[in-house]
């Protein structure tokens, strides 16, 4: 009688419990379904070191910036406001970036951590390598003043960037434009237009060497009328994956990039990036 009812009750408690790890199971699968299909309607470019892309990612990012700044005092930047980039529907991605913490190395500036910033991406066109090799999306980013000692913006900025790229066999060339708007203290914060143009070539198997243009226009503010320029070689690293299953999307990704400035003014010369992605 006792066996009876101990098998009864491990009966009920197996009953219980699967329809729960059943769905779990589903769930994720679904998810991780939907990014595989998603994914596969765009092109395989990596995402450039420094400009954003026109596709959507599913990846965990950390950046590391070292920069010489005008003063003569080198800052590191270490995560560089990223962090994970998820693709919960289709055509859609959603950020969720971390707060930078900033190293000056300047007795006069305290050190601390940056803004806390969240990113919405929408890819309305694209076409991957078999059909026309082109990528289209619009983002918005929105970064609210979390920032310690003045290591961040006094107010809640919204950021919204078009963004496109079109491939030409193994080279493939994206560009982006946005503009960075307060909502308050437009007077002293200023409106700052982006502009990057990004050329990627596919070399052997994993190799993206890369030349990017990155500018910055301002308006308002203590740079009213002022612009900055860098040119920046890179190379990215992409993918370098943990197993042979093509369904499998773990894996590694790296790349460094080196900012040079070509405008007469400049608020940082010699900007070090390096950055290091796992997708999944």
């Amino acid at each position: 009688m006792k066996c009876l009812l101990a098998a009864c009750v491990l009966a009920f408690q197996v009953s219980s419990v699967a329809p729960v790890v059943a769905q779990n199971s589903n769930f994720f699968t679904k998810w991780e379904n939907r990014v595989r299909a998603t994914s596969a309607k765009q092109p395989a470019w990596p995402v450039p070191v420094i400009s954003p892309t026109p596709q959507l990612a599913q990846l965990f990012r950390t950046d590391f910036v070292r920069q010489y700044t005008s003063t003569h005092f080198t800052t590191w930047t270490y995560d560089n406001s990223k962090g994970f980039n998820f693709i919960p529907y289709d055509n859609l991605e959603i950020d969720v970036d971390l707060p930078p913490y900033i190293q000056h190395n300047n007795p006069n500036v305290a050190d601390g951590a940056g803004d806390f910033s969240m990113v919405a991406k929408f890819r309305p066109f694209s076409g991957n390598e078999k059909h026309h090799n082109y990528s289209t999306a619009f983002q918005i980013a929105a970064t609210g003043p979390t920032g310690s000692y003045k290591n961040g913006t006094a107010r809640t900025t919204f950021t919204p960037t078009l963004m496109g790229g079109k491939g030409y066999g193994r080279t493939n060339v994206l560009t982006t434009l946005g503009a960075t708007l307060p909502v308050g203290s437009v007077a002293t914060i200023g409106r700052t237009i982006t502009w990057n143009t990004v050329a990627q070539v596919h070399v052997g198997k994993i190799f993206w060497p890369e030349l990017e243009v990155n500018s910055n226009f301002y308006h308002g503010g203590p740079n009213d009328g002022k612009n900055q320029t860098f040119l920046s070689p890179g190379m990215m690293v992409s993918k370098i994956k943990f197993r042979h299953d093509p369904k499998d999307r773990l894996a590694v990704v790296f790349g460094a990039g080196f900012q040079i400035a070509t405008s007469a003014f400049h608020t940082y010369n010699h900007g070090l990036n390096l950055t290091t992605r796992i997708t999944f």
